[in-house]
């Protein structure tokens, strides 16, 4: 067997285990991320000759001389049966080693991602900045693919994406959607916002808000007349609107204040947490809507404390707080009492 069909028969392997990341690394076995939890593939360990086989049978002589020069590199593979990878190459001790991040096989909608009902009156908006949330592995992506085939399902409009990577391929439906990848397509997410914004969008999805000039350029998309959705790195939906504010300098903040609280539309916050009732994982998650009290603290700079009490007791507009998420969660028997405490930023909330 050749390098390369050893290395396609790992990723199919992968694929059929429904992994998200495979990843091989010298001194022990290919390496499957399934559901969030690390498992080896059934073979021997992997030595430095034989991952670097495995890693080099992917890549042409161009693509080769370039990680041999930086020591790092990170490229798009398709399939044609096993469909679309994200391949990163690494030194770690002087040898090649990858991470590689697989493709969606299979798109979730929303009502499958378990997103109450007011998230599909979020995406209907014509305007304005809906972010989604949460740590690494959250389900951010998923939950941002889901708003865009909704829309391109149920109304006719243009949809720019820019994805690092991007992770699933959409048809068009109702709509025209042009997804661009960071490093292949364009240099960076706040580079390619200012070119779409002159390719006529209707909808605008940034894989992730990363710095200043990405954030500045989404509020500026959002005020403009476009729907930005976009995914954030921040733990709650109350800490996200100062996160966004605290990016900025000093003198800058109350004007953007005003700017957040014209056009934020709503914050999902995500947690991907383990089942004890059947294997895998359940979504947690908090909604906050902007509402005129919403907005109005956002402007008067009040603080997270109050901002989630208005959440809380703001239940009949569609608002959620993490704490009631995962009490409900926990009394319906879905996940353990130990895992919502964990993630409680107020245990209390769910002793009471």
């Amino acid at each position: 067997m050749t390098a390369r069909d050893a290395m396609i028969r790992l990723l199919r392997y992968a694929v059929e285990q429904q992994a998200s990341d495979l990843h091989l690394i010298v001194g022990v076995p290919p390496i499957i991320r399934v559901h969030g939890e690390l498992f080896t593939v059934p073979s021997d360990k992997l030595n430095a000759e034989q991952v670097r086989a495995l890693c080099s049978s992917l890549l042409n002589e161009k693509q080769l001389s370039e990680f041999e020069r930086n020591g790092y590199l990170c490229v798009g593979l398709t399939h044609p049966e096993l469909g679309y990878f994200r391949i990163t190459l690494y030194r770690h001790r002087g040898n090649m080693e990858a991470a590689i991040r697989i493709g969606r096989q299979y798109l979730m909608s929303l009502e499958e991602t378990g997103l109450p009902e007011i998230v599909k009156e979020l995406t209907r908006k014509s305007t304005g900045l809906v972010l989604i949330v949460g740590p690494t592995g959250s389900g951010k992506t998923t939950t941002m693919y889901a708003m865009i085939d909704f829309i391109n399902r149920e109304r006719r409009c243009k949809i720019v994406t820019v994805e690092d990577p991007v992770e699933y391929f959409h048809e068009n439906r109702l709509s025209v959607i042009v997804q661009q990848e960071v490093g292949t397509d364009v240099p960076s997410f706040s580079q390619a916002l200012i070119q779409i914004l002159r390719q006529d969008p209707d909808v605008i999805c940034i894989g992730e808000m990363r710095d200043l000039e990405t954030i500045a350029t989404a509020l500026l998309a959002a005020e403009t007349g476009h729907l930005v959705i976009a995914t954030l790195h921040t733990g709650r939906a109350a800490e996200t609107i100062n996160r966004i504010i605290d990016v900025f300098p000093p003198y800058q903040q109350q004007q953007v204040r005003v700017q957040l609280a014209a056009v934020l539309e709503g914050i999902i916050c995500q947690r991907l947490l383990p089942r004890i009732d059947k294997p895998g994982r359940v979504l947690a998650y908090e909604i906050l809507l902007a509402t005129p009290a919403i907005r109005s603290m956002i402007r008067e700079g009040k603080p997270e404390a109050m901002i989630n009490n208005v959440i809380e007791m703001s239940r009949s507009e569609g608002m959620v707080l993490l704490e009631n998420c995962l009490k409900e969660l926990y009394e319906q028997g879905i996940i353990s009492y130990d895992v919502a405490l964990a993630h409680a930023e107020n245990p209390a909330r769910i002793r009471d």
